[in-house]
């Protein structure tokens, strides 16, 4: 059967596209600039290089964008302290504390310290919990990335079965939130993680598998069944000579024997990756127009 190839990169592209034009629109009507903040700690090379990649889609979309950098041995005062002079400062609709932070530091007091207006991550239990209720908030990135690339292929989710891998704070259990609510997925979820028992069984069952174990290429052909559709979340780096970077990304689907089942399947890098900085530029879009919280 011939799958269809989910392209994140040109999906995103588009969108930013359409929110560079309304903050053009904005600007030309008088409106404020949306500007997003982003502090980085220490130089984890994963973190540099999503940093640097929000910087140039700042740029895209025509936001204003600020980084602020420490070093991995700040203090957990110092970081607060920082936090607080961006949730006052009024030029800063949406700001973010790339994670993860230095071990000496406690994220989620670090995450709680966040206006929650002002949250563009999504990560704040105010809107962890606004999002599992139903109400307007910002959604965290690569859910809301994954749940705009099913609407753009048009890809039919109401009623189906949705078996998500993985149950992290940042993608499995806000994913399995959404999947099944009725103004977004609409499915019946399953969650599955290292601990289930017959995983195989349930991805075999599973109309659409959402991958986020964090485990290269543990989703193989005799887990799915045919015309499913996959969603990658994976990308670890792997030692691969060949590379000029002595490294290549790989997703938690091994994708040459699973793409020839499936009707739709994301590839590993250009899926959802490129997604979930869209996400965070259409986030800073909706703050800026105070378009959840006055």
């Amino acid at each position: 059967m011939e799958y269809q190839l989910i392209d994140g990169k040109a999906t995103a592209t588009a969108i930013k596209q359409e929110i560079a034009e309304e903050v053009e629109a904005i600007v030309a009507a008088g409106g404020k600039q949306p500007h997003l903040a982003a502090v980085l700690v220490g130089h984890d090379g994963g973190s540099e290089t999503y940093v640097k990649n929000k910087v140039i889609a700042c740029e895209q979309c025509g936001f204003k964008s600020t980084l602020i950098r420490f070093e991995a041995d700040v203090t957990e005062e110092e970081l607060l302290a920082c936090v607080d002079k961006l949730n006052k400062d009024e030029d800063v609709d949406g700001f973010i504390v790339q994670l993860p932070l230095p071990k000496h530091i406690d994220e989620q007091k670090i995450i709680m310290a966040v206006d929650y207006r002002k949250d563009v991550d999504g990560f704040h239990p105010i809107n962890v919990g606004r999002m599992a209720i139903g109400l307007p908030c910002f959604i965290s990135a690569t859910p809301l990335g994954i749940l705009t690339l099913l609407q753009h292929y048009h890809i039919e989710t109401s009623g189906k079965k949705c078996v998500i891998l993985g149950r992290s704070n940042i993608v499995g259990k806000p994913m399995a939130q959404l999947m099944m609510q009725k103004q977004y997925g609409d499915s019946t979820v399953t969650v599955c993680h290292s601990r289930s028992k017959d995983l195989k069984k349930e991805c075999q069952e599973a109309d659409i598998i959402i991958a986020a174990i964090g485990r290269p290429e543990f989703v193989t052909a005799d887990m799915v069944k045919p015309g499913a559709v996959v969603i990658d979340v994976g990308t670890t780096r792997v030692e691969d000579k060949t590379r000029k970077s002595g490294f290549r990304l790989c997703g938690d689907v091994k994708f040459d024997e699973v793409a020839p089942l499936c009707s739709f399947i994301t590839p590993v890098p250009g899926g959802v990756g490129p997604m979930t900085i869209c996400s965070l530029m259409k986030n800073t879009l909706a703050a800026g127009k105070k378009e959840y919280y006055k």
